[in-house]
Order: structure tokens, then sequence, then C-alpha cells
């Protein structure tokens, strides 16, 4: 099987096939490198959007998400739920949200597994290299919107 990233960063998803002759646009392949990701490379897939207000703020689309975001679920059961990020349970590819439990037939709460692309980041947790990526990343939105 031919390797399906260029460097250690860079996950070549297959709808860009077309720039390396050696990655794959077969779906058996894509789904088995996808579910069979590493940590490093499942923390930049677990993306969520952010919110209109920090969309404008930062020019940046979307962050892995991480714990101490604050979000909202904006699909599924749960949706309109408001609530700090408790966990990023990376393994088994969802978020764990304050007050989004389900109480347990022996009276224990149990937290409920959202996918990160069903919520939307209202509060980002910042930090020295957050920062930077989000200035990074804001610039390039400006070149590009530019050119």
């Amino acid at each position: 099987m031919s390797l399906l990233y260029l460097s250690e960063t860079n996950l070549i998803f297959p709808c860009l096939s077309f720039y390396n002759i050696d990655v794959t646009s077969s779906r058996r392949k894509c789904r088995k490198a996808h579910f069979s990701a590493p940590s490093h490379i499942r923390q930049k897939i677990m993306s969520s959007p952010l919110s209109k207000e920090l969309k404008e703020k930062h020019s940046v689309r979307a962050m892995p998400i991480r714990r101490d975001d604050e979000v909202t679920v904006v699909r599924g059961t749960y949706k309109g739920r408001e609530g700090k990020v408790v966990q990023v349970y990376r393994k088994k590819w969802v978020i764990h949200i304050e007050r989004v439990t389900r109480e347990k037939v022996n009276g224990a709460t149990a937290p409920i597994g959202i996918h990160p692309s069903n919520v939307v980041i209202n509060k980002l947790k910042l930090d020295h290299s957050r920062q930077a990526i989000l200035d990074r990343k804001g610039k390039k939105d400006a070149m590009e919107q530019v050119s």
C-alpha cells in the first residue's frame, strides 16, 4: 500500500489525489488510512468550525478542537446544547461536552460522544501555540483574498 501522507503533518486527502500519483483514491484504502490514523493526525482531522464572530475576528474557518473550548452542538439529538469540552477522545473520534450526558440504569451519568463536525466553537482556549496557528492561518486567508 502506498503512503497516504507526504510528511508527518500534511495528510493528503483522496480528493486531492491528482497532485500526487502515489496517493490512492480507492475508497477502501482511504477509509483504512482514516480509521487507522495515528493520534497526531487525528488531532487535525478532528476539527470544528468556528462561530461567525470568531470567523470574522480571526479570518479562520475551522480549528482542531481541544479541551476547555466552549462549543454549541448544531446537529443531532443534543442540538442547541452548549458547554465546555471536557475530553477529546481521539481513539473513538468523539468529544465529551459538559451537560451532554445520559443517566445509566444504575444511576450513574455517562458522557455522550459527539463528533467534532457536529459542533461549532464559540470560545477558544488560547495559548501561545494556538494563537500562532490562528495568526498563520489568518494571514494565509488574507493573502488568498488579495490575489
